[in-house]
């Protein structure tokens, strides 16, 4: 399996389990910009890559201190994404830290300036940042897959796919757009052009959710199912939806529909757990 096939299936594992433990998807209020919250430290890539080496060894931290400060002269474009590779697969493969390795992973995409690089880290972030609690750390790195969705736009601006994603990015909170409807919005120029688009109408889908509106959510989640039968978060998106919406029948027929794609025992105890209470 290639190395970026095999980031893909981690992190799709990483968002199944994430569904049961580490919270479910939470909506935003819909006439609240989602990355306007005044009281939350907006959180930057230099606080994070610190943060990060903190937990390092004093050794492993004065390696790396020496690397980011490698590149002096000569062709410093070249220099910085061999390094940015290296730190990448530092942080991924030998302290398994996923927030450096993205960060790294993007910035040499960029500098790459290569729209099948840039769009694989912009997608990989938008995989990431589903399963993460802390607001902050979520809508940095809906930025982060804003700024690479933009770089991508301007290399192909007929990319559909990067169009979605940039929705995506501002649904989860990347600033550049006044509410996460607008990130809805954006999404819905593509499918209104293309309702064959499985990844638009599961993204319009999951922004159903997230502002709330379950019953536009179950419409879209359906329509994915039906395609993709085998889609595992959409099955289990829809689930939520019907409960969400107070369809507790319906939640719970697609909770056992979604037993199907569980090997976890833990997982399968929640989900079992769920159904029982949805058919009281």
């Amino acid at each position: 399996m290639k190395k970026q096939q095999w980031i893909v299936v981690a992190t799709g594992l990483i968002l199944l389990l994430s569904l049961y433990f580490l919270g479910r998807t939470k909506p935003h209020a819909s006439a609240t910009p989602a990355a306007s919250v005044e009281t939350e430290k907006q959180l930057e890539s230099g606080s994070i890559l610190e943060t990060a080496k903190s937990r390092l060894s004093p050794e492993r931290q004065a390696w790396l201190t020496a690397k980011e400060s490698s590149v002096v002269r000569g062709d410093v474009v070249e220099q910085k994404i061999k390094l940015y590779d290296e730190l990448a697969t530092f942080w991924k493969d030998s302290v398994h830290i996923f927030e450096p390795f993205l960060y790294y992973l993007g910035e040499k995409s960029k500098l790459e300036n290569s729209e099948k690089n840039i769009t694989f880290a912009a997608h990989l972030y938008l995989k990431q940042l589903k399963g993460v609690e802390q607001h902050a750390l979520q809508v940095w790195m809906a930025n982060q897959a804003a700024d690479l969705f933009k770089q991508a736009l301007k290399l192909n601006p007929d990319n559909d796919s990067s169009k979605i994603g940039l929705g995506s990015s501002y649904i989860f909170g990347a600033t550049g757009a006044s509410s996460p409807m607008e990130g809805i919005q954006k999404i819905l120029g593509v499918v209104q052009k293309d309702s064959a688009n499985i990844y638009g109408q599961f993204m319009l889908g999951y922004g159903g959710i997230m502002t709330g509106q379950y019953d536009k959510a179950i419409e879209r989640l359906n329509l994915v199912v039906q395609a993709e039968p085998d889609n595992t978060e959409a099955v289990f998106l829809l689930a939520e939806a019907y409960e969400r919406h107070g369809e507790n029948t319906k939640a719970a027929e697609w909770y056992e529909a979604g037993k199907k794609f569980i090997q976890n025992p833990e997982a399968l105890k929640e989900i079992e757990k769920r159904i029982s209470e949805l058919r009281r």
